[in-house]
């Protein structure tokens, strides 16, 4: 679970994340975190969030961000939202770090899918894009479909793709949620036990 004040790093794409707020402090109903993208770093895909808003406020360099068919470059002050269910994707714009704030809302699965695909990407687990493998693939999207969808083909189909590929993945031990060692985690590994916690007491589980 991600806490107040953890940082997340992508070193693939370039972005960097700190958690200000997430959804326990809010029960639910916002994620706030500051963001940093190094120069020639984007986000992994265009993609929408079919139930959530998100908020951009540029706080230091210049962020590319296309929303829908409209591109613009944002600089510090000026800020976008994207309402649910719209395309977008960003970009560093600039020569220096982009930094800026986004405010999700609601948080849903966002914090899991961010943690997910991060920490796969440190540890080598996706193309240079930062993509993982389609099966892999398949395993986090549909867990986290209700969190965030590719623009196109339309969801039914991703619905259905996922419907296929996703079994097969779990077959081959690729899980929906990957954490970072030295957290309460489920290492992304089918033959190594989930470790959890209650009352300070370690207790294996198997997923």
């Amino acid at each position: 679970m991600i806490h107040s004040g953890d940082t997340l790093e992508n070193p693939v794409t370039g972005e960097r994340l700190v958690f200000h707020r997430t959804s326990p402090d809010t029960n639910g109903e916002a994620v706030l975190v500051e963001t940093s993208v190094r120069p020639g770093g984007y986000v992994a895909a265009a993609h929408l969030h079919p139930y959530q808003s998100e908020r951009f406020q540029v706080l230091a360099g210049r962020l590319a961000l296309r929303v829908g068919g409209e591109e613009r470059v944002l600089v510090p002050g000026d800020v976008a939202v994207v309402a649910p269910g719209t395309p977008h994707r960003f970009w560093n714009a600039g020569e220096t770090d982009a930094r800026f704030a986004v405010e999700v809302r609601p948080a849903l699965g966002f914090e899991s899918l961010i943690e997910t695909m991060f920490t796969l990407a440190a540890q080598g687990k996706t193309n240079g894009k930062g993509i993982p493998n389609p099966l892999r693939l398949a395993v986090i999207a549909r867990a986290h479909f209700d969190t965030v969808r590719l623009p196109f083909p339309p969801a039914p189909i991703q619905r259905a793709a996922l419907a296929l590929g996703a079994p097969i993945g779990r077959a081959l031990g690729y899980r929906a949620t990957t954490t970072p060692v030295g957290r309460r985690q489920a290492l992304d590994s089918p033959s190594r036990p989930e470790r959890t916690y209650a009352r300070g007491r370690p207790h294996e589980t198997r997923r």
